[in-house]
C-alpha cells in the first residue's frame, strides 16, 4: 500500500481536502519538509486502533514473561481469591 507523499507547504494548503480524502479509509499521508519525510498524519480512529493493537501486543509479550519466569497462578487459585473477596467484603 503506497502512501501519499506531500510537502508541508502543500499540505498546509489543502488540508482540509486531504484531511477529507483521508475519511474514506485507512490513509496516511507522509509529510516532508525539505525533501525529508518527516511526519506522517492518519485519522484518529486509524490511529486508535494501532494503540489498541500495540497495547494487546505489549500484554501478550508480558504474559509470555510471565509464564517464562514462573509467574502464574492456577485457574482455581483466581477463581478462590475472588471467592474469598467477595466473601471478605459482604461482610
Amino acid at each position: 500500500m503506497s502512501k501519499p507523499i506531500v510537502s508541508l507547504s502543500e499540505f498546509k494548503a489543502r488540508a482540509a481536502q486531504l484531511l477529507g480524502e483521508m475519511k474514506t479509509g485507512d490513509q496516511t499521508i507522509v509529510l516532508t519538509q525539505n525533501g525529508t519525510a518527516t511526519a506522517v498524519v492518519q485519522d484518529y480512529a486509524s490511529h486508535q486502533r494501532i494503540q489498541e493493537a500495540l497495547l494487546m501486543l505489549k500484554l501478550v509479550v508480558q504474559g509470555e514473561a510471565d509464564v517464562s519466569a514462573g509467574r502464574t497462578v492456577s485457574q482455581r487459585q483466581v477463581f478462590a481469591d475472588i471467592k474469598d473477596g467477595l466473601t471478605a467484603s459482604d461482610g
